[in-house]
């Protein structure tokens, strides 16, 4: 799950460039080898969901097989695009913004449990709960576009 607060209203047109770009990476997840499913709201994105008080923190939250079908996705596809230009789109991050997480095959995870997931890393960094890109040695893409 990655979570953002958006500078601006999703419908504004400071975020039209973002939002014209959403279907079509989730097109391209949708193909993506390993891909299982992510969560969307009936605008079949996730950026109508409410989370807190704060109706522009956008939320994406998806379920891969391995951490390198998802690392693929992000680093190798118009994502990777889409993160070049987060300091355009949305507000600069003070604490971790993404997490990964173990999930059963036959389980969907839901915001709320993602969101507990994203506080626990927050609150005790990466462990069997929850954790990021660097508790995972076969993943390396990253390093090359994390933030200073």
């Amino acid at each position: 799950m990655n979570v953002v607060t958006a500078v601006d209203d999703v419908e504004s047109e400071r975020l039209k460039d973002f939002v014209a770009q959403l279907d079509c990476a989730n097109e391209i997840a949708l193909r993506s080898e390993e891909f299982v499913c992510r969560f969307k709201d009936e605008s079949e994105n996730s950026t109508n969901v409410k989370v807190g008080d704060n109706p522009r923190v956008i939320v994406n939250l998806s379920v891969w097989e391995t951490p390198e079908a998802l690392e693929k996705f992000v680093w190798n596809t118009i994502h990777k695009r889409v993160y070049a230009k987060r300091g355009k789109w949305f507000e600069a991050l003070t604490q971790a913004h993404f997490v990964m997480w173990w999930v059963p095959a036959d389980h969907k995870p839901d915001v709320d449990e993602a969101l507990a997931r994203l506080a626990d890393l927050n609150a005790n960094g990466s462990g069997e709960r929850a954790f990021g890109w660097d508790a995972l040695p076969n993943v390396t893409l990253w390093k090359g576009q994390r933030c200073a």
